[in-house]
């Protein structure tokens, strides 16, 4: 750690107003640096750039994911430690750079759970030793947390994880507005940005706008970090860019797509934004709003059978009802589409929140890919942070269901994303398990779908425990609050349940035409079927009709039952009827704002 982590996070009352170049060379050899946005919204991506060509080194980069931040941080070289919860690229999978540095061991990769970032931040932001919280309890979790330790609570006697602060040296962030004193507009999910600040020596802001003082109180919803959190700003319009910054542009999905494909042309090259600024059909597509895309005319889909990835939501879309509180991660397509069913059919009064709860209560919208965001962000009740989004919702055990995807489970029902030890002796490192190792216990419901049931997906015992149902019966988990619900494994042969007297897992159902003997073939542990063992029931016509046409119309949800071979073809297919789809929408919104 850097010495310099220890200094005042006071910040004085008047940020500095400088260009780009001016905030990247803030950034100093060795700082911890934290980076702001979460999944393809508000990334810092043309600062990051800046720092990259900076020819600063030896970062240590903190921040909940990875993705595309870390891969521009990587290539330069700039990254030497690591620390983080998860590192996607979304639909277009593992971050390859990311990924070469972690099985190589090049680099040090430190997997946090979510809530004990979050609370070591808040150390740090509270000028604390060390912070509570809930352990990730039946995950090996806890020992890779730097500094973490577990001892009972010096009051309740309950035995609790204690955490160090993580302190930042540097915090860049991209927003939508500052005003000219220097306080800076967030608009929608704040992911961990406040806590970061809070944390951090030098907070460094890029911004679309600079407007007069007085000028964000016209705003509506919005969150503030006040001019006296802030270090430096800059006016960068498109600096999120091909992520999304709104109400400005959606997420440029077709330049992603191009950028993580050209091998040969160096990420930063294709990340510069384009010398005429953000495409204008991104900054219409983020115009168009959720009763326009809801009247958008449904796709005409042939009336084939239902497929198993439309068997497997409807299902999960079965557990649902008005009372459920579902949460769905960054990355989680099925799960959209199961939530967003439900709440269109027989659950309207169930609360979605998306973002990994960054927007709050949305309406059922249409998964047009490049439009997710923005409906989601316009039809949310209220817009939170990652870290108010736990102590609110998550510690309390407010949520029911979070739906999460699965690379290996094992008979106990223990989860590993992290990393699997290929026969050769090297490391297959997966994306990591985000706040899979606290929600496990917090929520009411425990749901795992692994789209691909095989020997090597459902296992004896996996090699790293990333998540479990550490606390499972209504004994052990009502102490800590906790409601006592389903822990269950969907794959494209059953349904699993863990069982609470056994702690395995056992067959309670199998998808419709899968014999017994298949499920026992392709499964690395001795299967138990429930004596009341019966086949998943086909969604009806009615169902299918809504999730085809008015949840799912590009069929997105297809993309987690894909092999690697075929997702690049289907990717390409779904791209190129987002972006139809996507120029209906602005067509509609257009002439609906002229009449």
């Amino acid at each position: 750690m850097n010495d310099r982590a220890a200094m005042s996070l006071v910040k004085s009352n008047r940020p500095r107003f400088t260009d780009i170049e001016g905030l990247a060379a803030m950034v100093r050899q060795g700082d911890s640096l934290g980076v702001g946005g979460h999944h393809f919204a508000r990334l810092p991506i043309a600062l990051l750039r800046a720092i990259a060509q900076s020819g600063v080194k030896d970062l240590r980069y903190v921040c909940w994911a990875g993705g595309l931040p870390l891969e521009l941080l990587l290539e330069a070289g700039a990254a030497a430690e690591i620390d983080l919860c998860f590192s996607s690229l979304d639909i277009f999978g593992l971050p390859p750079r990311f990924r070469a540095a972690a099985e190589s061991e090049a680099i040090p990769v430190r997997d946090w759970t979510a809530l004990a970032m979050i609370q070591a931040l808040r150390a740090a932001q509270q000028n604390l030793p060390s912070m509570p919280f809930q352990l990730p309890e039946g995950s090996d979790m806890l020992s890779r947390l730097p500094g973490a330790s577990a001892m009972p609570d010096p009051i309740a006697g309950t035995d609790m994880g204690f955490i160090p602060p993580l302190r930042l040296d540097a915090f860049v962030v991209h927003a939508q507005r500052a005003d000219e004193n220097g306080n800076v507009q967030v608009i929608g999910p704040r992911a961990l940005d406040f806590a970061m600040a809070g944390a951090a020596r030098k907070v460094l802001v890029t911004v679309e706008e600079i407007v007069p003082v007085g000028a964000l109180r016209q705003d509506g919803r919005q969150s503030v970090l006040t001019r006296n959190q802030v270090s430096a700003i800059a006016l960068m319009p498109g600096g999120a860019w091909p992520a999304s910054c709104l109400p400005f542009y959606v997420t440029d999905y077709q330049a992603l797509s191009q950028a993580l494909a050209a091998r040969e042309t160096p990420l930063a090259d294709s990340l510069r934004l384009p010398s005429d600024g953000v495409p204008k059909p991104l900054q219409r597509a983020a115009k168009v709003r959720a009763k326009t895309a809801l009247a958008m005319p449904a796709l005409a889909h042939d009336a084939e059978k239902a497929s198993i990835d439309e068997i497997i939501a409807a299902r999960i879309a079965a557990e649902l009802d008005n009372e459920s509180f579902a949460s769905a991660g960054a990355v989680s397509p099925l799960a959209n589409v199961a939530y967003r069913l439900a709440k269109a059919t027989h659950a309207p009064d169930m609360i979605i929140a998306t973002m990994s709860c960054g927007h709050l209560d949305i309406a059922p919208s249409p998964m047009i890919l490049s439009l997710i965001e923005s409906l989601d962000c316009e039809t949310a009740v209220t817009h939170a942070g990652g870290d108010d989004t736990y102590s609110t919702y998550y510690q309390a055990g407010a949520v029911t269901h979070e739906i999460v995807g699965a690379a290996q489970v094992d008979r106990r029902g223990r989860v590993n994303t992290i990393a699997l030890r290929k026969p050769s002796g090297g490391l297959i490192r997966l994306p990591g398990q985000g706040g899979m190792a606290d929600v496990a216990n917090m929520h009411r419901d425990y749901l795992l779908y692994i789209p691909r049931h095989s020997v090597q997906s459902l296992v004896d015992e996996v090699e790293i425990v990333s998540s479990a149902r550490g606390l499972l019966t209504p004994e052990e988990r009502e102490p800590m609050g906790y409601r006592t619900g389903q822990a269950l494994v969907f794959t494209d042969l059953c349904v699993f349940r863990l069982d609470r007297t056994s702690r395995e897992l056992i067959v309670i159902e199998t998808m419709p035409g899968v014999m017994q003997q298949q499920i026992r073939d392709a499964t690395g542990f001795a299967v138990t079927f429930d004596a009341d063992c019966r086949e998943v029931p086909l969604p009806s016509s009615d169902a299918l009709a809504v999730l085809r046409n008015r949840i799912d119309p590009l069929g997105l949800r297809r993309l987690e039952f894909v092999s690697a071979k075929e997702r690049g073809a289907l990717i390409a297919e779904i791209l190129s009827a987002d972006r139809a789809m996507v120029e209906l929408c602005i067509a509609a919104q257009k002439s609906h704002i002229a009449s």
